[in-house]
């Protein structure tokens, strides 16, 4: 078979990122490629002749040997070929299969079955070795480098944010726990998708017409032939095996998706030079910029998100896969052939994610300056919340706009909002003996030092980092 140079592919798929995450590629070839595809139907095709053989008694482990090594061992290219002969892609590879095997056993070869019998079964075959064996794993890999960061920056002060703006103190612990936990919820539930693809053996139009011309119990043959290829039968059927257990799977993957393009965006954020509170690997040979040598792009992250913007919207394809006229049109031949497609280029977003985790730094001096600097235009302005909330916890109706006058108070002095509360000493008094009421030490110094108001964050990024590490290891 003529080799083509791989730059004369036209995927980006098939010669940029097959050079970058080569491993990943490699491991996805061996389930979803073309190859794959064509050996998946030859396996479906030999589970049939052994569902056959087994029913009237004749299979024996070196026929079952014979018939694994023939599905494993046909040629895409001979099938192809006979395809322009036949027009038509499994009548090619029943051809093919029947030269393969003894003459006794080449007219069992697709007996009783319809083209997607075959098809449908050895989708679900393919996508579940491929989730199984390369999604989940990089997933898995992934979600093992947060939690440990969780772990490890439990305790490290940072400012939260919301709309942009900084709102009241964390720790960078508690920033990546929410990735552990939204990503872990995914991770089981893509596991559990992937487990329940379907596969059938129920004819043209999933009545099990044909099959009840060769065996009394069509649906006992069904499961005979499906238990031999790892799968289960769909519950109804027409031509197609029902397409939502394949919908709900992809549709999880692109929940996953989302989760690890929000991680992106967020650490490229986190990397502004104005922010400067995380930073990603850097190679002494790695350029950051054609002319400006200084720069340290923050490309792993955005090549991230950009997958995301490239494989996300394929989504409406998958839900227009959904819809098949009567007991089955073709409407769905092509499109459905670009979901390798998507599993690849999401597979790829989640590899290059866990190389850009593995290797995430925490600046904690940044955070610290960033916390301390915090308030936007009063230093120290994030420790305001807490302040209204023991005031009105001493019963000052007006609480909040008391504290509210502190702090326009301190943007006017330029002053920071410690300095100014302390000079309202009635409020001051009133807040710190509610501190001592908690049994916080220290209670006049409490709104020195914005970190100390942290919430649950670090308990929790731990208790979270735990359960996660430990589903990751059972699953």
């Amino acid at each position: 078979m003529e080799t083509r140079n791989i730059f004369d592919n036209l995927s980006c798929i098939d010669h940029r990122y097959s050079l970058s995450e080569s491993s990943v590629f490699k491991e996805l070839s061996e389930c979803i490629s073309e190859s794959a595809a064509i050996r998946s139907c030859a396996k479906a095709e030999a589970a049939l002749v052994k569902a056959h053989l087994f029913v009237r008694g004749e299979l024996t482990p070196q026929v079952e040997d014979l018939l694994d090594n023939t599905a494993s061992q046909i040629d895409p290219e001979e099938v192809y070929k006979e395809e322009e002969k036949t027009q038509h892609n499994i009548r090619a590879l029943v051809n093919v299969m029947k030269t393969k095997v003894p003459p006794q056993i080449a007219p069992l070869v697709h007996l009783g079955a319809t083209s997607v019998d075959i098809l449908d079964t050895a989708l679900s075959m393919r996508i579940k070795e491929a989730v199984q064996k390369v999604v989940l794993p990089e997933l898995k890999g992934l979600e093992g480098h947060l939690c440990s960061i969780a772990e490890r920056e439990a305790e490290t002060p940072q400012v939260g944010r919301t709309h942009g703006q900084h709102a009241v103190p964390i720790t960078f612990g508690w920033t990546v726990a929410e990735f552990v936990s939204r990503l872990g919820k995914s991770i089981i539930e893509i596991e559990a998708l992937s487990n329940r693809l379907k596969g059938k053996l129920s004819g043209p139009v999933g009545a099990y017409n044909g099959m009840s011309m060769i065996v009394k119990d069509p649906e006992e043959f069904e499961k005979l032939y499906l238990k031999f290829l790892g799968l289960e039968a769909s519950e109804y059927s027409n031509q197609l095996v029902e397409p939502e257990y394949l919908l709900r799977l992809l549709l999880e993957c692109n929940v996953a998706f989302g989760i690890i393009a929000n991680l992106a965006d967020d650490l490229r954020n986190l990397q502004r030079s104005e922010i400067g509170e995380v930073f990603e690997y850097f190679s002494s040979t790695q350029v950051g910029s054609s002319t400006m040598p200084q720069k340290r792009n923050p490309w792993n992250s955005e090549h991230v998100k950009s997958l995301w913007k490239a494989m996300s919207p394929r989504v409406l394809t998958f839900y227009m896969d959904q819809i098949s006229e009567h007991q089955r049109d073709l409407t769905n031949s092509a499109s459905q052939r670009f979901i390798t497609d998507y599993i690849t280029g999401f597979t790829m977003a989640v590899s290059r994610m866990k190389k850009i985790i593995s290797g995430l730094q925490a600046d904690r001096k940044n955070m610290e300056r960033n916390l301390s600097d915090s308030g936007g235009k009063v230093k120290g302005g994030v420790l305001a919340e807490p302040a209204y909330i023991l005031l009105g916890e001493e019963g000052i109706n007006d609480a909040h706009e008391v504290i509210r006058k502190i702090t326009l108070e301190a943007e006017k002095s330029g002053k920071t909002f410690f300095e100014v509360l302390k000079t309202h000493t009635e409020a001051f008094k009133m807040i710190t003996d509610r501190i001592k009421k908690l049994g916080i030490p220290d209670a006049e110094g409490f709104f020195s030092d914005p970190a100390r108001y942290r919430g649950l964050a670090a308990k929790k990024s731990r208790r979270i980092a735990k359960k996660y590490a430990e589903l990751m290891e059972k699953k």
